[in-house]
């Protein structure tokens, strides 16, 4: 068994970046910022479904599809703030929202909770993240993670194996016995549903889903897959929270898509702060942790610069 890591949050009060009369403020949970951002989220899809089906007809429809597909894939960001039920003060909306966003991008709900609990607790420690990226060795290795078919092939392979009642190894390490059995059938429904809605399709011969939703969700996952790049990779892998995570000061329009996660080294020194409070949190750890001022792009120029240096040594 792997030796329990202190927690981020014990690490953030024992060395003083934070009162406990802060981190009572900043925890605070309220239904009405999320209410409200997911109001402008469903505004956001309407549009940009909107203007696929404008440009039907036209060149034009593969931008529209690309832009439907950066927001599709960014439920990922809303889906994560709901494993950590900060997104509403009451719990089953949290869960419910979850389940929709894990349903749109094919990632089980249940299982991400978990799998993401330890991703929290040995963040960037070798051989125990579960979600850890490596460094590419090469620009090669470099592109193909950006092209996303990686992720697919081992999403669909993750999926399909739950269903049959499967777990890695690795998985059995984060997933509760008692919550096997609910895991597989987790993968069976979502597995049914999309089932379901390619043979309605199929019945119906209207095959609109394929480019309101799954052509959409394939161009824009290599969108997320750059930005999940600038969380952890090229970061010491160590348990420091200081050290092993990035935050990213990126534009306002890009901390709506992504539920403020740009402020990843804030959001793991104390995960239970909602996504609305994490700008004041910032404010607070801004001298105490990592943060990368170019944003996404900047911390892929540190990346390059990495991985340039393995290829010169």
């Amino acid at each position: 068994m792997p030796q329990a890591i202190t927690t981020p949050l014990t690490q953030a009060l024992a060395e003083g970046k934070l009162t406990r009369a802060q981190l009572r403020d900043f925890m605070q949970r309220s239904n009405g910022p999320g209410l409200r951002r997911v109001a402008l989220w469903l505004v956001m899809l309407a549009c940009s479904t909107t203007l696929i089906a404008l440009t039907w007809h036209s060149w034009l429809i593969w931008p529209a599809m690309f832009l439907q597909g950066v927001i599709l894939v960014h439920h990922f960001s809303l889906q994560h703030e709901c494993v950590h039920y900060t997104v509403f003060r009451t719990r089953w909306l949290n869960d419910l929202v979850g389940q929709i966003c894990g349903y749109t991008i094919l990632l089980p709900h249940r299982f991400f909770r978990y799998e993401h609990c330890d991703h929290h607790t040995y963040t960037q420690v070798t051989g125990e993240d579960p979600e850890q990226i490596p460094l590419p060795k090469t620009f090669g290795e470099y592109f193909l993670y950006l092209s996303a078919l990686p992720y697919w092939r081992n999403k669909f392979t993750e999926v399909f194996r739950h269903a049959s009642g499967g777990l890695s190894e690795t998985e059995r390490k984060f997933i509760p016995k008692e919550e096997h059995a609910a895991v597989a059938r987790d993968a069976r429904l979502m597995l049914a549903f999309y089932a379901l809605v390619i043979g309605g399709m199929a019945v119906t011969s209207w095959w609109g889903l394929v480019w309101f939703w799954f052509i959409p969700l394939l161009l824009g996952e290599p969108v997320m897959r750059f930005i999940r790049m600038t969380e952890h990779v090229g970061r010491p892998n160590v348990a420091q929270m200081s050290d092993n995570t990035r935050t990213n000061l990126v534009s306002a329009p890009m901390r709506f898509l992504c539920w403020n996660m740009n402020y990843h080294a804030e959001h793991h020194y104390v995960s239970s702060v909602p996504f609305h409070a994490l700008p004041r949190l910032h404010g607070v750890l801004k001298d105490h942790i990592h943060v990368e001022p170019g944003g996404y792009l900047g911390a892929h120029r540190e990346i390059w610069r990495q991985i340039r240096a393995q290829d010169g040594a």
